[in-house]
């Protein structure tokens, strides 16, 4: 299957999406940090109820706009943003907006990365010698057990999970492929938190964020991470053997 991607811009074109994604994101961290809120939510939660009754289709296509704009220019409030797909949408089909706004955010700032350094710098690598080269030949030959890993691990930063893949030559489908499904069992659970924001509301609480590191939830995901690396230890097992 060939990459979904036309030939990047040359010059100072390649940079310019970067580039807008930093300046963009440099503002919304100090701009938008107290509007995309739990409390925002909280505060006009009739009104989206309202709205979402009125405008069900519009209401989920602005919803998603929203998402990838968050996700793409890592605005600061995609926590909440999935908060609010749970509590607009109930956790199905809630979820799969969450995935699918994600998911295209995510490919946009891949995408912006790697038009920018990515193909340089994977270039390099694949050119030098030593650890560098080991490093980059590592992780060609276990990419989607990688790529399933850095999506599936709480701890690894989103951002993080979507720059890395981009200075690595990951291929557009991979990276779409891989943030689509590794991100569902993570996606899925905070969207069932925003399910029950009502009840949540109504006793003038917060949402439990840290329902992901229950063992009954973290235990299973802890598992797929496993099956995820599992590949890769097998490779490492039967190189051994072959020394």
């Amino acid at each position: 299957m060939s990459d979904m991607t036309e030939t990047p811009p040359s010059g100072l074109r390649r940079h310019i999406p970067l580039i807008t994604i930093v300046l963009v994101a440099s503002v919304g961290a100090f701009t938008l940090k107290d509007y995309l809120s739990f409390e925002t939510l909280r505060e006009n939660r009739e009104a989206l109820l309202a709205f979402r009754d009125a405008n069900y289709a519009l209401t989920v296509g602005l919803f998603i706009a929203a998402y990838v704009a968050i996700v793409a220019f890592s605005l600061p409030g995609a926590t909440v943003a999935t908060l609010t797909g749970g509590f607009l949408f109930a956790t199905f089909p809630g979820a799969l907006f969450n995935i699918v706004g994600a998911t295209l955010g995510a490919s946009a700032i891949f995408l912006a990365a790697r038009w920018g350094l990515g193909e340089r710098l994977a270039a390099r690598m694949e050119a030098s010698d030593g650890v560098v080269k080991r490093i980059k030949d590592g992780i060609d030959e276990n990419q989607w057990s990688m790529l399933f890993l850095i999506r599936l691990v709480p701890a690894v930063p989103f951002f993080v999970a979507n720059l890395v893949p981009a200075f690595v030559g990951v291929p557009l489908w991979r990276f779409v492929v891989t943030t689509f499904l590794g991100i569902i069992p993570g996606a899925v659970v905070y969207t069932s938190v925003g399910a029950g924001l009502g009840e949540v509301f109504e006793r003038g609480e917060t949402p439990d964020l840290g329902i992901i590191f229950e063992p009954h939830i973290l235990l299973p995901i802890l598992g797929l991470c496993v099956l995820a690396a599992l590949p890769i230890l097998l490779k490492a097992v039967r190189g051994k053997k072959g020394l």
